[in-house]
């Protein structure tokens, strides 16, 4: 049967059933994978009713979905997978102190429209930036402010529902529903039910039954919200929500406690509560070695009083800023006093803030980094949580619970409310770890159990901890939620083997079902091959969000799986593991799935695990067109300095002709042409009497620079002489940017070669003007050439020339004159620029022209990435991606405000998409020097 061409009439949205979309929902962020029957993408209730009843009738299961992040197997099945993230994301109406909205709604989306009015939804997890609305009440998540807030559970009013027979009830009154429910809780015996607060497994029976008369709030029957939060879509398909909203903190403050272990960091945490903090939150000594090796969380550790092996992040909510300051001072103090600790770093500015909120929030992606293969931490004890006064003894059972079964894990989680998110390493491939992971597992949920908490606190069930839940809570309660789930779901339709009846832990696991990955000759050089290179993604989905940094910008534009690293990742790892991947990688859809990425290498800083998708699409470049040949315009932009070169030396006539090229080629004729020059930068260089005195350094000629914009090129050179430089222009070939970029790494490893040859035979500094020319030098050559000396010595060498430039203005010898006082610079950095090295340098130089004010925005990609943009099939979603939130921050600033931005593909997209000049900084420091 042909589900999509069955389903796919009756929804306004679409179905998918091909097997690239059925494998790229087939996992989640667990460790967990079944291959769905099909993908839906309903546009509103009414498709998802329709879908319903028809699945109903075809006997074939349901299964409800948001961002996919679920850490217990909760969102993959057999199913129909329904994901409602991609257009069922409206926020509906907010109302006084509630919102509604639909279920793929994003947590971080809600809190920006709910901040217009001062409130914000209370459960605040770590995946704020994708996690859904829906997912959240699938859960029933908490949060790190879960001391103050509670959990999802506490703040669901009111949800609309499609149930298994695709009929809608109203949930506070349809008598047969409460009827039939209220008959499963009269008089079950619910003393035996976990009396910690926190917990998000089984059924909410014991909410449920605050409706019944006879309590205070008692409504006379059984509350179904309340049951539904939490239910994992086993009892229902929730088609809106009603949530409250609470009002946004005034002011916050952190204290940022250091102690040299984890045991004396959670002693440590009654101090903090008893100054009613509003979040404790640890981070064990692994977690924070690894986010002192990324370039996105290098702040921390600019900013940590010696070499901590834990820190306790306690931050404070009040109505003014010196009250949480206060509160800040007084834990200090006390923590002092009562020999807890040796520092405590204050946080009471935002900016102070920033750095340190990046890290907290960032404990599971930090920990997942340090994967080696198949090894990775896993969740299946991730989510258990004891009384706070319990904690310190819990923790140390538990690590001698691990130390017993030789495993290693990280620390990190809500020390306020007796969480700890603790991941051991496990390789499930290994023989006799499987058995391992289980016998941890029961281990834990007994321990958990004795200390009066709970198995899980708000990851859910799942399949990782469904299977124990008869244990848990008893025969009496564990048939109660099995009549429960029958009641709503009588022919376990909807997300079977969930909650209860559900399959041992042991099943599904992904990584022992893969086949192993035949070999495959690459050109580019992976650590653990192309296969494990793919396979690093664990799902965990930050490059699902869509309103900070850079990746994923094609996700951000189409709200699409397969356009997310994510999507594209899993991609190659189903072509890759195929019996002939050199075959499978010449794959159509696989194309379409990778074509849409821009390589602008966001995912090399921002993954958590790394994965570096724009060397992933030009090896797939590179053995894709092995199959299919090498189309003409990819060789035209492989050889793009020898284009802009016989551009320059005919000029003006070259820029005449251009527009001829642009149907052969492909081009789109609503994106300008780049102007060539007639002087060009090594013409100019040339002809100039060269300055014969001072220190070398070597000024990389990109064929952009030289060819296109010489002025700025001309402006470095003056700028570094001046510094006391002599400068040598590397003007002799090609950096390979353009051919790597097309898959053309044959040609690309030959230019590289001949590069790190020339450069080599010196040892002066070597600077560039274009991030993603200059930083192939540092990033691409090694893979390129592996193991050749030269590269690491050239890399070494090589950095952007605002990096000089400042060292010049520091040392006082380049002087910044006052023309440029008063102006505000906005700046907008180059994607390889953040990835590789940060935009520290940059922003620090443009800080020094005197008066000037300088902002960096968080506006992403700006959508042009070199040719893409001016590919005609690719110009409408280059747009798109730069409207997102470049234009619309450029538009916002005043018509006097400056434009820098590092990257020559940034200042043509935003010319032409936002109809203002950006200049390099390079060219306002030469503007400040008083330079001609």
């Amino acid at each position: 049967m042909n589900l999509a061409r069955t389903l796919a009439p009756l929804l306004a949205g679409d179905v998918r059933d091909d097997p690239y979309t059925r494998h790229l929902y087939s996992s989640d962020a667990s460790m967990y994978a079944i291959e769905p029957l099909a993908v839906a993408f309903p546009k509103g209730a009414d498709d998802v009713q329709a879908l319903v009843a028809a699945c109903g009738e075809l006997g074939v299961p349901v299964l409800p979905r948001g961002a996919g992040t679920s850490l217990a197997g909760q969102t993959v099945g057999a199913a129909v997978i329904v994901d409602f993230s991609r257009h069922m994301n409206r926020i509906l109406e907010i109302d006084g102190r509630t919102a509604r909205v639909q279920p793929g709604v994003v947590q971080d989306q809600l809190n920006r429209a709910a901040g217009k009015h001062g409130l914000m939804f209370g459960p605040d997890t770590s995946t704020s930036n994708r996690a859904t609305i829906g997912g959240m009440i699938g859960n029933n998540s908490a949060g790190s402010h879960s001391i103050l807030y509670g959990s999802t559970i506490d703040h669901v009013q009111a949800l609309r529902v499609v149930l298994a027979d695709a009929t809608t009830p109203d949930l506070a009154t349809d008598a047969r529903l409460n009827a039939a429910v209220a008959e499963v809780l009269e008089g079950l015996d619910l003393s035996g039910f976990p009396r910690f607060w926190r917990h998000s497994g089984g059924y909410r029976l014991d909410a449920a039954a605050l409706g019944l008369a006879g309590t205070a709030a008692g409504s006379g029957h059984p509350d179904l919200t309340k049951l539904i939060v939490g239910s994992e879509g086993t009892l229902a398909v929730v088609t809106e929500a009603t949530v409250g909203l609470v009002e946004r903190p005034r002011a916050k403050a952190i204290a940022v406690g250091h102690f040299t272990s984890t045991p004396a960091a959670i002693a440590a945490t009654a101090d903090a509560l008893a100054f009613d903090a509003a979040s404790v939150e640890l981070l064990d000594k692994a977690i924070l070695d690894l986010s002192r090796q990324r370039v996105d969380y290098a702040g921390l550790g600019d900013i940590l009083e010696g070499d901590p092996r834990a820190l306790l992040f306690v931050e404070f909510f009040g109505d003014a800023p010196d009250e949480v300051a206060d509160r800040v001072d007084k834990l200090a103090a006390t923590w002092k006093a009562n020999g807890h600790g040796y520092h405590t770093l204050r946080a009471v500015t935002t900016q102070q803030q920033s750095a340190v909120l990046k890290v907290r929030k960032a404990g599971l992606g930090l920990l997942m980094a340090s994967s080696v293969g198949s090894r990775r931490p896993l969740a299946f004890v991730e989510d258990t949580a004891v009384p706070p006064e319990r904690l310190l003894p819990y923790v140390e059972e538990f690590a001698r619970i691990l130390d017993r079964h030789g495993l290693r894990a990280g620390f990190y989680g809500h020390c306020s409310v007796g969480c700890l998110h603790i991941r051991p390493f496990v390789d499930l491939r290994v023989p006799g770890e499987i058995a391992a992971m289980r016998e941890v597992a029961e281990e834990i949920a007994d321990l958990a159990a004795r200390h009066g908490g709970v198995n899980s606190s708000e990851h859910g069930d799942g399949l990782a901890r469904s299977e124990f839940n008869r244990r848990l809570f008893g025969d009496r309660v564990y048939e109660a939620m099995r009549q429960v789930k029958h009641v709503f779901d009588p022919h376990n339709r909807l997300n079977p083997g969930k909650i209860v009846d559900a399959p041992p832990m042991t099943d599904h696991l992904r990584d022992p079902a893969m086949p192993a990955p035949p070999p495959l000759a690459t050109t580019l050089t992976f650590a653990n091959g192309m296969h494990g290179a793919a396979d690093r993604c664990m799902n965990v989905g930050v490059c699902r969000k869509d309103d900070t940094g850079v990746m994923c910008p094609s996700y951000m534009a189409t709200r699409e799986e397969e356009h997310s690293t994510r999507g594209r990742a899993n991609a190659l790892v189903k072509a890759l593991s195929a019996p002939d991947p050199r075959q499978a990688l010449g794959d159509e859809r696989l194309h379409g799935i990778l074509d849409l990425c821009l390589e602008c290498k966001a995912c090399q800083s921002e993954c958590p695990l790394g994965v570096d998708m724009a060397a992933l699409k030009s090896e797939f470049l590179h053995q894709y067109q092995g199959v299919h040949g090498v189309p003409l315009r990819a060789r035209l932009f492989g050889a793009i300095r020898t284009l802009n070169r016989l551009g320059s030396a005919t000029a003006p006539v070259s820029n005449w002709l251009a527009g001829a090229v642009r149907g052969p080629l492909g081009l789109s004729r609503r994106r300008p042409l780049p102007r060539f020059h007639r002087t060009s930068l090594t013409r100019w260089f040339a002809r100039r009497k060269p300055k014969e005195s001072g220190r070398e350094v070597i000024l990389l000629a990109d064929s952009f620079t030289t060819y296109s914009e010489p002025a700025i090129g001309r402006a470095a050179v003056e700028l570094l002489e001046r510094a006391g430089y002599r400068v040598r222009l590397a003007a002799e070939g090609c950096c390979g940017r353009s051919s790597i970029s097309k898959g053309l790494l044959d040609r690309a490893r030959t230019m590289a070669s001949d590069m790190v040859g020339r450069l080599a035979a010196s040892d002066a500094p070597i600077v560039g003007l274009e991030p993603s020319c200059l930083l192939t030098l540092k990033d691409e050559y090694a893979a390129l050439l592996p193991g050749d000396p030269r590269v690491k010595a050239v890399a070494a060498r090589a950095g952007l020339v605002p990096e000089l430039l400042t060292e010049a203005i520091d040392e006082g010898a380049l002087e910044l004159g006052e023309a440029l006082r008063g102006r505000e610079i906005l700046l907008h950095g180059h994607c390889h620029e953040k990835a590789v090295t940060g935009t520290a340098a940059t922003r620090a130089l443009l800080s020094r022209i005197p008066g000037a004010e300088v902002t960096e925005i968080d506006a992403g990609c700006c959508g042009m990435a070199g040719s893409f943009g001016f590919e005609a099939e690719h110009y409408d979603l280059s747009m798109k991606i730069g409207a997102l939130r470049l234009f619309p921050a450029i538009a916002a600033s005043s018509p006097d405000t400056l434009l820098a931005a590092t990257g020559v593909s940034c200042r043509q997209q935003i010319a032409h998409g936002a109809g203002r000049a950006a200049r390099h900084p390079v060219e306002l420091v030469h503007w400040a020097a008083g330079l001609p």
